[in-house]
C-alpha cells in the first residue's frame, strides 16, 4: 500500500469515528491525558489542515497562527470531514519536500508521519467513546515498520509516553510503542 493510500485510509477511518461521537462525548476522556475528545479531534484536524499548504510548498511563516485554536466550529464532524478530503486532495499534486519546524522534509516521510498520527489518534478516539476502532492491518504494518527507526526519537523528544507491552498482536504491539496500553477504556481512565 503507499502513503497515499494509506493516508486515505488512516483519515477515513479518523473521520468515522469522529462521525460516532455523541454530543455528551466530547469532554471525555482520551488515551491521551492532557486533550479530552474535543482536542484531540481538534488536533488532528488541525494536522489535516496544515497539509493543504505545506503540500502545495509553502512554510510554516507563510501559514502563521491562522490554524490555531478552534478548528472544529459548531460542527467537528463536517470540520473534520473537509479537512481529510482537502488534506487527500491535495497528496494529488503535493512537492517533493516540505517544509516542516525541524527544517526540510521529503513529503513521503511527512505523509508517513501523517498516517501514524491518525492510526493512532483513531484508536484513542475510538476507545475514547465506547467506539470500536478499526486499524486496517497493512497500514499497522506499514506505520510498525516505519515507527522501528524512529521510536528512540519520538520518545526521547517527548512526543510519546513509555513503551507499553501489550502482547502479540499486530496493531496492540504498534499501540505499545507509541505508549499506549491495548486495554485502556474511558471507564478506567
Amino acid at each position: 500500500m503507499d502513503v497515499i493510500e494509506m493516508h486515505r485510509e488512516a483519515g477515513t477511518e479518523f473521520v468515522r469515528q469522529v462521525e460516532a461521537v455523541k454530543p455528551d462525548q466530547w469532554t471525555a476522556p482520551t488515551p491521551c491525558a492532557d486533550w479530552d475528545v474535543r482536542a484531540l479531534v481538534n488536533h488532528v484536524v488541525g494536522e489535516e489542515r496544515w497539509v493543504v499548504p505545506l503540500l502545495a510548498g509553502r512554510t510554516i511563516a507563510d501559514v502563521g497562527d491562522t490554524l490555531d485554536g478552534d478548528l472544529l466550529g459548531d460542527d467537528p464532524a463536517a470540520a473534520a470531514t473537509r479537512a481529510a478530503a482537502e488534506a487527500q486532495a491535495a497528496t494529488a499534486e503535493a512537492v517533493p519536500v516540505v517544509h516542516l519546524s525541524y527544517g526540510d522534509e521529503d513529503t513521503t516521510e511527512y505523509l508517513r508521519q501523517l498516517v501514524a498520527d491518525l492510526l493512532i489518534h483513531g484508536w484513542d478516539l475510538a476507545v475514547a467513546i465506547g467506539s470500536t476502532p478499526h486499524m486496517h492491518p497493512e497500514v499497522v504494518d506499514e506505520v510498525a515498520a516505519w515507527f522501528e527507526q524512529r521510536e528512540t526519537m519520538y520518545r526521547d523528544g517527548g512526543a510519546i509516553a513509555a513503551r507499553v507491552p501489550n502482547g502479540p498482536d499486530p496493531a496492540a504491539r504498534l499501540l505499545g510503542a507509541f505508549g499506549r496500553d491495548a486495554s485502556w477504556t474511558a471507564r478506567g481512565a
